[in-house]
């Protein structure tokens, strides 16, 4: 998000940013003018790329100097005001064909895109890989505040994010005719005009040949981005080795992720989430620990055993547990400083 330093609110200048910037495929548009959209590129190690999100933002934070502040959460936490649009025939069509949800909010995501060499392995992991998405969810949780008041939810941002059509948890694809199928009837019929019109939690992404995971709130510190990127990928490639080593891979019913999906934006790692396949309920903080250590070999073979371990800390207190206890001690408007110190790799409040 782009703050004004003498307000903290939200800030429309995208354009004198993107111009001072000069860096076309590292700083883009996002829907709003009040954001800014960091994209790394393709790195074969999470520390690369969380080393490639540290750079970028003290690059675009000297850059802009005191003329514009970065906050990174899932929304700002007391902003009502969200800004124009900003120009591009997309981000046109889009509030053309959804006005009333393009102009009710601004959420921040972290995207994570991970490679999966084979179209079969691909298709086998994001039908399992759906499963997973309230785990990671739980864990990026990091937007409980909105319109200036706790919203009782450890990530409002799915929410504001439903107003949207093909949102939340995607249907598993039997085949890649299924997938392909689905997309052609919706251009046809004139609903979306491709794929990146599908805004689900975790999507397909044949442009780029990766898995796409969209769940996670933007996070504050460099710390927190790395530790959810090594999440993601020890996932995928945890879930792809064992479908290439012969197994049948679950996939489960949407209506029971999407119950999973509820508890974490409601509790995030406070909470209890519940075993797919009918074996009760657990903890939260239980199941995504026990994840982790079944991860942590495949997380080791990736080089990003020790990023990963930055998943404990968030299981400890996420970035909704940390905005809580800094707006309980500074209040509000102190939260919002407070996160854009964190936010700036160079500050010396940035979260370890």
């Amino acid at each position: 998000m782009l703050l004004s330093p003498r307000t903290l609110d939200l800030y429309p200048g995208i354009d004198s940013v993107l111009d001072r910037l000069a860096e076309p495929t590292t700083y883009r548009r996002e829907l709003r003018e009040a954001q800014l959209e960091i994209v790394t590129g393709v790195e074969r190690r999470v520390d690369a790329a969380s080393a490639a999100i540290e750079s970028a933002r003290i690059r675009a934070s000297r850059a802009n100097g005191g003329f514009v502040r970065l906050a990174g959460a899932g929304t700002h936490p007391i902003s009502t005001d969200w800004g124009a649009i900003c120009a591009g025939e997309r981000y046109r069509l889009l509030e053309d064909e959804f006005a009333w949800a393009t102009r009710r909010s601004m959420a921040c995501g972290l995207h994570v895109h991970v490679a999966v060499g084979r179209a079969d392995t691909a298709l086998a992991v994001h039908n399992a890989l759906r499963s997973f998405l309230p785990e990671l969810a739980a864990l990026a949780a990091n937007s409980p505040f909105f319109d200036g008041r706790d919203s009782g939810l450890c990530s409002i941002r799915p929410k504001l994010n439903e107003a949207m059509p093909r949102s939340g948890i995607p249907p598993a694809f039997p085949t890649w005719a299924d997938y392909v199928g689905f997309l052609d009837w919706g251009r046809h019929g004139g609903l979306f005009p491709d794929g990146t019109h599908l805004w689900w939690d975790l999507r397909l992404h044949p442009e780029h040949g990766t898995l796409e995971l969209r769940v996670a709130d933007t996070q504050t510190g460099v710390a927190d981005v790395a530790a959810i990127a090594a999440f993601a990928q020890s996932l995928v490639a945890w879930l792809a080795e064992r479908h290439e080593a012969g197994e049948a891979l679950p996939v489960h019913d949407a209506a029971r992720i999407a119950e999973n999906a509820w508890r974490a934006l409601r509790y995030g790692v406070q909470g209890w989430l519940v075993d797919l396949d009918g074996r009760g309920a657990s903890p939260a903080r239980e199941r995504i620990g026990t994840l982790l250590v079944e991860l942590a070999p495949v997380a080791r073979r990736l080089g990003c055993e020790h990023v990963l371990a930055g998943a404990q800390a968030l299981l400890a207190g996420n970035g909704a547990d940390r905005q809580r206890y800094v707006a309980a001690r500074e209040g509000i408007a102190g939260l919002v400083r407070w996160l854009a110190d964190a936010t700036d790799p160079r500050s010396p409040g940035t979260p370890p």
